[in-house]
Formats: structure tokens, C-alpha cells, sequence
């Protein structure tokens, strides 16, 4: 099988725990409120450097919140045989757990360099924005997730927090548009956590794992995931307001997407064959960040 091919801590065993896939949850928010930014300022006052520093930043993080979670998971030992998801390098011996955690240190480290430089165009609460972010990356694995506030998590660091950063440092302001674009973006992101617990519901309430979808069951796991996508698109439509009419209209192709993706999750409803869902999901949502970017742009 694929996984047997892996070399231990060979470069494809790294980039398997990297996850280059889910970095689209990064770069989503990331053209969001770049692309509000530009739309305001225009190109003669938008930042290259910082815009380039925010994505940095954002990708660099999501490769280390992907390495906390495997160690963690692999030390608490959730990542077993039951496992429906995707292997995990730490389980699958692809990269021991002391490297791991070397890993995380030098990613963490390396986040903090790339974010610090921000305070310059951002101000000293860049510090606090930072600190933030690297203290739940670490707490969500740890506990936030056991304790069904992962859902929270995502609407708050890869929604409000990265888009009206973003828009903050290049334009010094946050206005109602922007907040709620960043909620659209957090609602539109945790689809792919709603079906990620979806699928991993027995096995998340056999570990304790009190996840949204755990505690609501796997019917309004189901509505859950449905009603966050709409949701999103449906808080569009106060763009029309501010004159951004293709950032409402556009994401309806999303919609029409996310609902074929909703009706492939129920004729699933269990086991591995899930991550196709999964997989659909992160395009849907990195093809949402394109279209309602290119609606602001428009």
C-alpha cells in the first residue's frame, strides 16, 4: 500500500504530515481580506510585504497546528487501527515522535519570525494577535477539541482573527463589512471540520471526544454541515450594501456545490469513503475564497 512506501523521515514522510492540502483552510481567509483590503485602498496604497508576511504566516501556522495535532494524537493514542481519516505520520512510524516535536518547535519558531515583522505595519497588538494564535494552535488538539469548542476555534482563527488582521494592517480600520465577511469565511472553513466529525463520530465518542457532532449526533452533525455553508453565502448578501453585489452572487455556484456535497454525505453516512466528501469540501471551500474574493475585486 501507499503508506509502506514511505521512508522514515524522508521528505514525502514530512510532507505527509505537513498536509499540503488543508493549507487551502490557510489561504482561504487570507485572500479574503487581502482582497477586501485592496478593493478599499487600491493598488497604491496596498501593502506587498505585509500581504506577503500575513500568507507566510498563515501557512507556516497551518503546518504546525497539523503537526500538533499528530503528535498529540499519536501520544494520546487516538491514531490507531479504528482510524477512518487519513494516516498520520507519527502512527504510521513515518517520523518519530521526539523529531516531531522538534518540528513543531522550529515551525513555531519560525512563525513567530515571520509574524514579528508585522508589527510594524500593524502595531505592537500584532504581539497579542501572535501570542493568540500559536497558544490555541497548540490548545485546540490538547483540549479545546475534547471539549466540543473546536468549531468555535475555527470561526474565531481562520475567520474573524485572520481576516480583520489582514484588513487591519493594510488599512488601519475594521468595519462592520469586513467582520462580517470573516464570519462568512470561519462558517464556510468549519464544513470541513463538521464533516471531518462527522465521519469520525463512534470513534470520537469511544475516546471522549466531546465534539460538536458528538454532542449533537450525526443527524444534526448532518444539518450542522449544510446550514454552515448557506449560512455563509447567505450573510453575503449585506455586500450588496456596500456596492460588492459579485461577492453575494458569485458564491451561489459554491452553494449549488456544498448541497451536492451535503446529499454525497448522507448517501455515505459512514465510514472511510467519507474523505471523498472531505476532499470535496476543501475544494468547495478554497473555490468559495476565489469567488468571493474575485467579487470584492470586482
Amino acid at each position: 500500500m501507499e503508506e509502506k512506501k514511505v521512508i522514515p523521515n524522508s521528505f514525502r514522510a514530512w510532507l505527509l504530515a505537513a498536509r499540503p492540502k488543508t493549507l487551502s483552510g490557510a489561504a482561504v481567509p487570507v485572500m479574503i481580506g487581502l482582497s477586501l483590503a485592496y478593493a478599499d485602498v487600491g493598488m497604491s496604497a496596498f501593502g506587498v510585504v505585509p500581504a506577503v508576511l500575513c500568507a507566510l504566516f498563515a501557512f507556516i501556522m497551518q503546518i504546525d497546528a497539523n503537526f500538533v495535532n499528530d503528535y498529540f494524537d499519536y501520544v494520546r493514542g487516538n491514531d490507531d487501527e479504528t482510524r477512518l481519516g487519513p494516516r498520520r505520520a507519527c502512527a504510521q512510524g513515518w517520523i518519530t515522535a521526539g523529531n516531531m516535536m522538534r518540528a513543531i518547535v522550529v515551525t513555531t519558531a519560525l512563525a513567530c519570525a515571520v509574524g514579528l515583522p508585522l508589527i510594524v505595519y500593524g502595531g505592537v497588538e500584532m504581539i497579542v494577535v501572535g501570542v493568540l494564535c500559536v497558544l490555541f494552535c497548540f490548545l485546540y488538539t490538547t483540549s479545546f477539541s475534547y471539549l466540543g469548542l473546536g468549531d468555535l476555534l475555527v470561526l474565531v482563527f481562520f475567520g474573524i482573527v485572520p481576516v480583520c488582521v489582514i484588513y487591519y494592517i493594510q488599512t488601519g480600520d475594521v468595519t462592520c463589512k469586513v467582520f462580517l465577511a470573516s464570519l462568512a469565511c470561519g462558517l464556510v472553513i468549519d464544513t470541513l471540520l463538521l464533516v471531518n466529525n462527522y465521519r469520525d463520530i463512534d470513534n470520537d465518542a469511544r475516546a471522549g471526544k466531546k465534539t460538536l457532532v458528538v454532542r449533537i449526533g450525526a443527524r444534526g452533525g448532518r444539518v450542522a454541515y449544510l446550514l454552515a455553508g448557506l449560512a455563509a453565502v447567505a450573510v453575503g448578501a449585506v455586500f450588496v450594501g456596500y456596492g460588492h453585489w459579485p461577492a453575494f452572487v458569485l458564491p451561489f455556484a459554491y452553494a449549488v456545490l456544498h448541497c451536492l456535497a451535503y446529499r454525497k454525505m448522507v448517501r455515505i453516512n459512514k465510514g472511510k469513503a467519507l474523505n471523498l466528501v472531505l476532499g470535496i469540501t476543501a475544494r468547495n471551500m478554497f473555490l468559495y475564497g476565489l469567488l468571493v474574493s474575485a467579487g470584492f475585486l470586482l
